[in-house]
């Protein structure tokens, strides 16, 4: 059973379709482009908008899981994404740095339930159906609830839904809830539905910056002036709440209200990578081997490069 579900989880990353990126491998590597793998939300849709790269060809994914799929294609020089992909990727032997991070992003992750349904507690979701995508960052905000409400996996009938799916089937009481990020949170949140409980004090729920190897050696340059501008954007979006959501708004195909209050929440400063955030990563992946959700141990904290730090300080 445990070794079946391990499949089922694992074996459909590879799967993963890769969504707006225009083919890959070394035809495009050696260009002396930068190549910027996004999700509609993340910091980078900030530094798309402002021009912080205008020189890079830039490809947008509905989900992590999608966009290491893209570094493995050599599709995108580097990325952004929550905490769980790049576990996942590494278990999938995706070749990869980690070169930045971003503080904690706790509240920016959440379980939906309908008020009309009575939950108040994760616990209360015993025997239901809970919605989420596989192998993104709430993937660990469900190991870390269910830690909490002393239930195992097999408590709950668990659905892997993307996002635009996951959507219809909450909305349409086809699941009782749903874990999910923002923005896809911020519009979620309408008139009868209730937040069960965020990743406060359970996952950190940080921003990663992912990069392969050879764009880590071979395009240095261009990465370490992008991260800075990178930097300087997210900074300048934190002290202008209100010019942040006009711009970003259009980009992210939503409501200036909407951007504005998922933004608040889960629009983070940048930082440098360090050990403590390798052993971080570790303690999660540990978590997911010990669940049987990935095959055997990773060994993510070796994923860690420092080389742009300074393009963070």
């Amino acid at each position: 059973m445990q070794t079946n579900r391990r499949k089922l989880i694992f074996g459909t990353l590879g799967a993963a379709l890769l969504a707006g990126c225009g083919g890959g491998g070394d035809e495009t590597s050696a260009t002396g482009k930068l190549r910027i793998g996004y999700q509609r939300f993340g910091g980078l849709s900030l530094a798309k908008v402002r021009g912080d790269a205008p020189d890079a060809e830039w490809s947008l994914f509905e989900s992590g899981p999608a966009l290491t799929e893209a570094l493995k294609a050599g599709a995108i020089d580097i990325g952004q994404t929550g905490e769980a992909p790049p576990i996942f990727a590494a278990a999938g032997k995706i070749n990869f740095k980690i070169i930045g991070t971003s503080e904690p992003v706790p509240q920016g992750e959440a379980v939906l339930v309908k008020e009309a349904k009575g939950f108040t507690t994760f616990a209360d979701l015993k025997g239901k159906t809970v919605a989420l995508n596989k192998g993104s960052n709430v993937n660990w905000l469900l190991v870390k609830l269910l830690e909490q409400a002393n239930l195992r996996i097999t408590d709950i009938n668990v659905k892997y839904l993307k996002p635009a799916e996951g959507r219809p089937a909450f909305d349409a009481d086809q699941v009782d809830a749903w874990i999910i990020w923002d923005p896809y949170f911020a519009l979620a949140e309408q008139p009868g539905v209730r937040v069960l409980a965020d990743a406060t004090g359970l996952a950190n729920n940080r921003e990663y910056i992912l990069a392969t190897p050879d764009a880590v050696t071979g395009k240095a340059q261009l990465i370490s002036d992008f991260l800075g501008r990178y930097r300087a954007t997210t900074d300048w979006g934190i002290a202008h709440p209100d010019e942040r959501a006009k711009i970003l708004a259009p980009e992210l195909k939503i409501d200036e209200v909407t951007a504005t209050r998922a933004l608040a929440r889960s629009a983070k400063p940048l930082a440098p990578i360090t050990p403590a955030i390798g052993d971080e990563l570790q303690t999660i992946s540990d978590g997911f081997t010990k669940l049987e959700l990935i095959p055997g141990r990773v060994d993510i904290r070796s994923r860690v490069d420092e080389t742009f730090n300074e393009a963070f300080l």
